[in-house]
């Protein structure tokens, strides 16, 4: 099972994904996309490592993110991906958006097709709520989300928004 956890900042989308995966079958696995590129983000990696249980298994990545899902969904139960829209952005930043779009979208269709047993949590940023971006960057950011989310959320058995720290089920149930 396959579901994609939206929300805008601050809006309680990893509390909600950490607590949701820890209440699936496990063995379980956190994965984190966030790359400590600044201060301020390096602050924000250490507050969700202490959010965290000790005892549950991390992996960091970046691109190769749909490379260690494959690797990892064979020995893990469920699998929480924080976030989609860091590993987007490395891919970008990469300048490799297009092949690994493509790569992470055949990885889903594969956990989809197969009903492989490990259920996949993904978290995303929903950004396309707010002004216009000022920067040609920041507006194909916004555009290049909106689709990766839209292309995943097609393929996922749920879809939760968080606003507030409150769930929407936009697909599924609960």
């Amino acid at each position: 099972m396959i579901t994609l956890i939206l929300g805008g900042e601050k809006s309680g989308k990893s509390a909600w994904a950490l607590e949701r995966l820890l209440q699936a079958d496990g063995p379980h696995l956190f994965v984190g996309t966030a790359a400590a590129r600044d201060m301020e983000m390096r602050q924000r990696i250490r507050e969700h490592r202490r959010q965290r249980p000790p005892h549950l298994p991390a992996l960091e990545t970046d691109i190769e993110l749909p490379e260690a899902l494959r690797r990892e969904r064979a020995d893990h139960g469920a699998i929480l991906v924080d976030s989609l829209d860091f590993w987007l952005f490395a891919c970008i930043q990469a300048e490799q958006e297009a092949r690994l779009r493509t790569e992470m979208l055949d990885c889903m269709h594969e956990s989809a097709s197969k009903r492989v047993g490990t259920r996949l949590f993904f978290v995303s940023s929903e950004i396309g709520f707010g002004p216009i971006q000022a920067t040609p960057e920041a507006r194909r950011f916004v555009r290049s989300l909106g689709l990766l989310n839209q292309q995943i959320a097609t393929l996922a058995d749920e879809v939760v928004l968080l606003v507030a720290g409150l769930p929407l089920w936009l697909k599924g149930t609960r």
